[in-house]
């Protein structure tokens, strides 16, 4: 029922933005994003706290069974993370891994629990109690949305991935090391304008790509799912002839892309943890060590 306010809007797009929590003249104090990411946050401290107390190993007087997760959910984000950090990080990064994967996992689940949120209708829940209170035309939300399509929020996320990436490569190679890292080596002639390619690519181009993909997949998923909803709301007192076919079309279309959707949830979430363990193993020697470590993976 309360998605018919949404069916019913002309704009599906207008669903899909950011939405103002609390206002000040022209100033925006609160947003259903900011609402999201601390939504987010606290599921972050308390939830993963739940999960390490039920994947943590038992007591003693246990025997084998203190190996065993204690939970069906616990299970299933203790494998996520094996997984990740065994089959996807381990093999770009060998004996940092342990070192990096707190930061990798936090970024996954961020961006993760970000996407899965956005796919509640938290913003059509506020708006279909506030027209029962009375307001005809409500613009606000307190939380909602998702956050993950504001570019701002997916920039500042990749800016801190870009700076940890950074700060990493300098950790291991030095600060001479890592601006000697950016000629690759080429010729004193060429030397100069491939140190500025490089290192417009690592301050610029890297964390741009992590933050422009992951905005522009979580945005044109929900601007099309908003848009295939909104044909059922356009055909609202046309005839049962069109309305009927429409109607069912348009469902059936928006089950199939929400199956889409949560499939995309998960998938962006990784690329991004992907990529940014990619570049952290980009900026690393090339020497006998790392050839070393080639036949085996």
């Amino acid at each position: 029922m309360f998605t018919s306010f949404m069916l019913a809007a002309s704009d599906p797009a207008s669903h899909v933005y950011n939405h103002v929590g609390y206002k000040i003249g022209d100033w925006w104090f609160w947003s259903g994003n900011q609402g999201n990411l601390l939504l987010t946050g606290l599921i972050m401290i308390f939830g993963m706290r739940w999960v390490a107390n039920r994947v943590a190993t038992g007591a003693e007087s246990q025997g084998n069974d203190r190996y065993v997760t204690k939970n069906k959910l616990a299970h299933m984000v203790e494998v996520m993370c094996v997984y990740l950090r065994e089959e996807v990080a381990r093999p770009l990064l060998h004996e940092r891994t342990n070192r990096m994967m707190p930061f990798l996992w936090t970024i996954f689940f961020f961006i993760l629990i970000n996407n899965l949120l956005g796919l509640v209708p938290l913003l059509d829940f506020q708006h279909f109690f506030a027209r029962l209170a009375g307001d005809a035309e409500p613009h606000w939300a307190f939380f909602g949305g998702t956050a993950t399509q504001n570019i701002w929020v997916t920039g500042i996320m990749a800016v801190v991935a870009g700076i940890f990436f950074n700060i990493a490569a300098i950790q291991r190679l030095g600060l001479g090391g890592y601006f000697k890292h950016m000629t690759a080596g080429a010729p004193f002639y060429v030397a100069p304008l491939i140190f500025v390619l490089e290192f417009f690519g690592q301050i610029v181009v890297k964390p741009a790509a992590l933050a422009i993909r992951l905005f522009a997949n979580m945005t044109a998923g929900h601007i099309l799912l908003a848009t295939l909803l909104s044909f059922s709301g356009a055909v609202v007192g046309k005839g049962l002839f069109l309305q009927g076919p429409v109607t069912l079309i348009s469902a059936v279309g928006s089950i199939a892309l929400m199956f889409l959707e949560l499939f995309v949830a998960f998938l962006q979430a990784f690329i991004f943890m992907f990529l940014t363990a990619v570049f952290i193993s980009l900026m690393d020697h090339h020497d006998d060590h790392a050839e070393a470590h080639a036949p085996a993976h």
